[in-house]
């Protein structure tokens, strides 16, 4: 009677046997300071004894990995610190809610009971400067004098009234500046207007937003912030 003696599981045991010294699997696919040891030690072990390793390859591949190691680590801290930063902005920018930002605009909102506010930017001194407020039609109905004054932000409130002293609806008004410089002439400039801020928040790319009744406006294009 012959006896057959099966090798298959002692195959198969071979066939899926794990290498000793090959690093477990990183989730994220990096390499850590682990991997690199067992590289290492798996280099060393099979190095040619008559021609060891150089002693300045060996530090050099271990300063290359600790720079690495080292910037990877920097990278985690300053994405920490970028966010905690974004955070304070935020936390920081919600104090502005209730206030006025003053804009770079050509459009006064009138709002029912209460008063508009602009700002005429004057690059050097200049007189008679008035302002004109304009309807949908391009109708002027009311012009403010706002009289001499010096380089600046030349600031103005309207009370939503026209020429006559009538109230006006409210909605969205056109304004247009003008005066007298050095020269004797008359010349434009240009407006800004003041929105409330209503709420802020975060939209990525373009950082903190302010939100008014006019629209999102950027942080980085506010003027000025005014009590509301």
């Amino acid at each position: 009677m012959t006896n057959n003696i099966s090798n298959d599981s002692y195959i198969d045991s071979l066939k899926w046997q794990k290498p000793s010294g090959v690093p477990d699997a990183n989730n994220n696919d990096q390499l850590t300071q682990a991997d690199f040891f067992a590289l290492l030690t798996q280099q060393l072990s099979f190095q040619d004894p008559t021609k060891p390793a150089d002693n300045d390859q060996m530090i050099a591949q271990m300063t290359s990995f600790s720079m690495a190691d080292g910037i990877s680590k920097l990278n985690t801290n300053f994405e920490s610190f970028a966010s905690s930063m974004t955070s304070n902005s935020a936390l920081q920018a919600s104090t502005l809610v209730g206030k006025d930002a003053l804009v770079p605009s050509t459009v006064l909102e009138l709002t029912d009971g209460k008063t508009s506010k602009g700002s005429v930017a004057l690059d050097a001194a200049a007189s008679d400067v008035t302002v004109k407020i304009k309807n949908a039609a391009g109708e002027v109905v009311r012009t403010l004098d706002i009289g001499s004054k010096s380089a600046g932000a030349a600031k103005f409130d309207w009370d939503g009234k026209d020429q006559s002293g009538n109230p006006l609806p409210p909605g969205n008004y056109a304004m247009t500046a003008e005066g007298r410089v050095a020269d004797g002439k008359y010349v434009s400039f240009p407006t800004g207007s003041f929105l409330n801020i209503s709420s802020v928040s975060l939209k990525g790319t373009h950082g903190l937003v302010l939100n008014t009744s006019a629209g999102p406006i950027k942080l980085s294009d506010v003027v000025e912030i005014a009590q509301g």
